[in-house]
């Protein structure tokens, strides 16, 4: 599978600008010599993240961001416009309730075919973030087929929780995908490096190795009211090793082949997959696990 990864800084609040410039990658894509077969954006990328109310006029419905992406491959692509999937952050309107949602989209030809959406379920709301203040979160991960195999879709802080990998592995993804909007924070090392950078770099690598899966890290760029976001988007093989990898700074454009027999070859030699899936049922059945959560939330 050929992979594309594009680091992304949209202009904030326009829908119609951002998505010129969307077309303009894959314009750029389809003209390379070896055909794409997944490409991959972050997490808002049609809008910018901190929006505030403003999701409320920003937010698209699936099916009519599905339309107009697959719209958008076969005008910009033009004779070159084969088989694509894309993945895509965005502010979503499902009937009236407003989530931060991923989209995972197919398109061949005339026909598209909306694969899976994601609804975040984690919203952060402290320091600099507000989302549960506008957004509703989602209620179920769940892994999809696609036609190089099972995936599963994490935004952001969802990926910051060891369940959600380990939930998502368990239920079949052989690689998650992770659009993120993350700004930067912190400087302690001696070496100039954003303590945020860090952070995402070592959680991805080892989240790769525990669960035997590619990781494919996308993040957003630019400044929005002075919080700067931090890119960084890698590509993880399940061995924890980085692939390719974009610097903090600045829109581009990260690209891999990707070998999905990897994933076996990773799961055999370090099998923590199978010793999990068989330990997992007796600690959710643990009946002190449910009033210990009830005791570390009480206030």
């Amino acid at each position: 599978m050929k992979l594309a990864i594009v680091q992304f800084k949209p202009r904030k609040g326009d829908v119609e600008a951002n998505l010129a410039a969307l077309g303009d990658v894959l314009a750029q894509l389809a003209g390379e010599e070896k055909p794409y077969d997944l490409v991959i954006f972050p997490e808002a990328a049609l809008t910018g993240y901190f929006l505030e109310g403003a999701v409320y006029e920003l937010a698209l419905t699936a099916a009519d961001l599905a339309a107009r992406l697959a719209r958008l491959w076969r005008e910009r692509a033009g004779t070159k416009a084969g088989p694509l999937d894309l993945a895509l952050g965005f502010f979503e309107n499902a009937g009236g309730t407003y989530h931060n949602s991923a989209l995972y989209l197919h398109v061949d030809g005339e026909r598209h075919e909306i694969v899976h959406v994601h609804r975040k379920l984690f919203l952060p709301t402290y320091g600099v973030f507000d989302e549960e203040r506008f957004l509703s979160r989602g209620r179920r991960l769940q892994a999809f087929e696609t036609r190089f195999g099972r995936m599963a879709l994490l935004i952001c802080e969802d990926m910051w929780h060891a369940l959600m990998p380990t939930i998502a592995a368990i239920k079949g993804a052989r690689a998650l995908i992770v659009p993120s909007a993350s700004p930067g924070r912190g400087i302690e090392g001696g070496d100039g490096e954003l303590d945020s950078v860090r952070y995402w770099r070592e959680l991805l690598h080892a989240s790769a190795v525990e669960h035997g899966v590619f990781i494919f890290y996308a993040g957003l760029v630019g400044f929005e009211g002075g919080k700067g976001m931090t890119g960084s988007s890698r590509v993880v093989d399940p061995r924890g090793e980085t692939l390719a990898e974009a610097p903090a700074l600045g829109a581009c454009i990260v690209r891999a082949e990707i070998d999905f027999a990897e994933v076996d070859l990773a799961r055999a030699s370090l099998p923590l997959l199978g010793d999990l899936g068989a330990v997992l049922p007796d600690l959710l059945s643990d009946d002190e696990l449910l009033p210990a959560m009830a005791r570390e939330l009480r206030p």
